[in-house]
């Protein structure tokens, strides 16, 4: 067989696959590699989208943290004012409820010692009465009266 020959066949063959691997077998790999490459893309886009969301959250969980120390801190700010008040208030009402008590008590004091003493003026006439009477049925006598008026200041002590 001719050398030369065996060569051209040999590159007629060569160009012939070259022609058919370029044609049927190269795009389907390429196509495939381009696929992979997109999902790879994607893949790193998304992971850093993900990151980037992580990132957010995170800003904001520390955020709505500060907001509910900040309100619970309101709260305890509020809960204080109004326990405050409502002490106060209590003993406002206590304090009135002591005067009131102690004025209605001055009062019936006062009362109770103006009915004893009237008691007492109505004892002291009812004796000075019985008094005068016992002299006047007894005969004038210095001594007599003197008695009377000792056993008069008895009754009265």
């Amino acid at each position: 067989m001719n050398l030369n020959a065996t060569l051209i066949a040999q590159i007629v063959v060569f160009f012939i696959l070259g022609w058919f691997t370029m044609k049927f077998v190269w795009p389907p790999i390429m196509k495939a590699l381009d696929e992979r490459a997109a999902k790879i893309a994607d893949g790193l886009a998304a992971a850093d989208k993900a990151k980037a969301d992580l990132a957010l959250a995170e800003k904001k969980a520390v955020e709505e943290m500060r907001k509910a120390r900040e309100s619970a801190g309101d709260v305890r700010a509020t809960a204080e004012k109004q326990g405050a008040k409502v002490l106060e208030d209590a003993r406002a009402e206590a304090n009135r409820i002591i005067a009131q008590a102690r004025e209605a008590a001055e009062g019936e004091a006062a009362a109770a010692a103006q009915r004893a003493k009237q008691d007492l003026r109505e004892q002291v006439a009812l004796l000075a009465v019985a008094g005068a009477e016992q002299i006047l049925r007894r005969e004038i006598d210095a001594k007599a009266h003197a008695d009377l008026l000792a056993n008069l200041k008895q009754e009265l002590q």
